[in-house]
């Protein structure tokens, strides 16, 4: 999984009070409309980027205010954050340009090397996680082929979007050219028809090609299609089919929702934001009757359906509050809520799953209904004006919705990061930028499909889902 995952998210936690509570004018009041809602949550969630992203190398803090490293999955957000910037008018193009300009400099720049310090990357992939401050590999952390590929995607879209003649952006689309091509996609097939989530260097234990492959439904449909559409190195076809192959394991119906499943909605989330899926399909979905943006749809109105039924009693679910998703949460803790003794969690992976059932300690995050609203807006919107007015003025901030929050946690418990608010439960204090970008890629994409129109123009993309077995809709169309 991309950025906080795999590292423990309270790491270092500010008092709650940098973040814990909410400015004023922020909070709970009412937004007079649906477009004045989206306009202000917009504005705020891309002032995230813009305004704690490092000028100079782009890079992009995995979460503030907690001091932390950067993500290089938040990286990839940034780029696809500034055009939307651009767009919209919160900044020139002009400035959002010499942004991206920068970020790409930075990464065409870092030394990359099998060493394991000193570098940002190997192979032309990069560290999960970089130092703010150099740039290079945090601590022990692996080479990431998922958190690349979100980095890659924003640099294409990148490419794609400035597409003047001016020198900046011609030099702007030779150094995104440059870093996608470098990328050896081939090496990181460890084993034979699919690709590794990773690499680890040195010679001891841990060392070498993480035992993970991506294989079957997830976040990681962008991953292979940047491995299928390489210039320089690109992976066989086959590897799409045997992607496919496990599909059978987890569709089915949950919550009155036939479809193929991933409990957590990221996982229905990150790959759409910078490809079109409606109307185009692959061999998988063709025999199924339905695209990928019909299943993501399915997933979101399933999670609806799940939080009305709310099997487990947790407080605040409801038609309106809903979702579930990798995010922040109060810790990892055996608390009795409600005379039971539940398992609550830090940082995880909370969904509904198919077989397997759900990862549900009562935590919910904004994203996960934000960052659905091209899929089911007339669930998403109103759910976003009822978590606004019940829990507002602590979770509605400077940059829009904190990553998470909790009101089933009991009062006066003592928490690792984040605080306890009496008669509104746990919250957290901090933004997650891999969070922060759904939310503001898939706002604008419902409103003007900025980031799909533009994508849809790419040779690279193109490509991509040609070798996939895409057929249909506006792949029959020329760019």
């Amino acid at each position: 999984m991309a950025s906080s995952r795999g590292v423990a998210a309270w790491l270092l936690a500010l008092a709650a009070a940098c973040g814990g509570r909410a400015l004023d004018g922020a909070g709970s009041g009412a937004w007079p409309d649906d477009a004045a809602m989206l306009d202000d949550l917009e504005r705020r969630t891309f002032d995230f980027f813009w305004k704690t992203a490092d000028p100079r190398t782009g890079l992009v803090p995995d979460r503030y205010p907690t001091p932390s490293f950067s993500s290089i999955a938040a990286v990839g957000f940034g780029l696809t954050a500034y055009p939307i910037g651009a767009e919209r008018g919160y900044v020139t193009r002009a400035a959002a340009r010499d942004r991206v300009l920068a970020t790409l400099r930075f990464f065409r720049d870092a030394p990359q090397g099998d060493r394991a310090r000193g570098v940002t990357g190997y192979r032309g992939f990069y560290y999960h996680f970089l130092d703010m401050k150099a740039g290079h590999r945090f601590e022990d952390i692996e080479l990431s082929s998922v958190d690349t590929a979100l980095l890659l995607a924003g640099v294409l879209f990148c490419r794609e979007y400035f597409g003047g003649p001016e020198p900046e952006e011609v030099e702007l689309r030779g150094i995104a050219d440059a870093l996608l091509a470098r990328v050896e996609w081939r090496w990181i097939q460890a084993r034979p028809g699919a690709i590794s989530m990773g690499w680890r260097p040195g010679g001891g234990e841990g060392a070498g090609f993480i035992a993970y492959d991506w294989l079957g439904y997830n976040e990681a449909m962008i991953v292979l299609l940047l491995a299928l559409g390489s210039p320089t190195f690109p992976v066989e076809p086959a590897v799409w089919d045997a992607w496919t192959s496990r599909y059978d394991q987890t569709w089915g119906v949950a919550y009155g929702q036939e479809h193929l499943g991933f409990g957590p909605l990221f996982g229905h989330q990150y790959s759409h934001v910078w490809v079109d899926f409606r109307g185009i399909r692959d061999r998988y979905m063709r025999a199924r009757g339905i695209d990928y943006f019909e299943n993501s749809r399915r997933a979101t109105l399933a999670q609806q359906a799940y939080a009305r039924a709310n099997p487990r009693g947790w407080q605040g679910y409801g038609e309106h509050v809903w979702g579930l998703t990798a995010c922040d949460g109060p810790g990892d803790l055996l608390l009795t809520i409600g005379g039971e003794v539940r398992e609550l969690y830090g940082y995880a992976a909370r969904g509904v799953g198919l077989g397997g059932g759900p990862v549900d300690d009562g935590t919910l995050a904004p994203t996960a209904m934000a960052a659905s609203l091209p899929f089911a807006p007339e669930i998403v919107l109103p759910g976003l004006r009822e978590v606004r007015r019940r829990y507002g003025a602590h979770i509605y901030r400077e940059y829009g919705f904190a990553d998470a929050f909790n009101p089933s946690f009991p009062d006066g418990m003592p928490v690792a990061a984040g605080t306890v608010v009496p008669g509104v439960g746990w919250v957290d204090a901090d933004y997650l930028g891999i969070d922060q970008g759904p939310i503001l890629a898939m706002i604008e994409n419902h409103r003007s499909d900025l980031i799909w129109r533009v994508m849809r123009r790419s040779a690279y993309l193109r490509r991509a889902l040609a070798r996939a077995g895409f057929t249909g809709g506006w792949l029959e169309e020329q760019p």
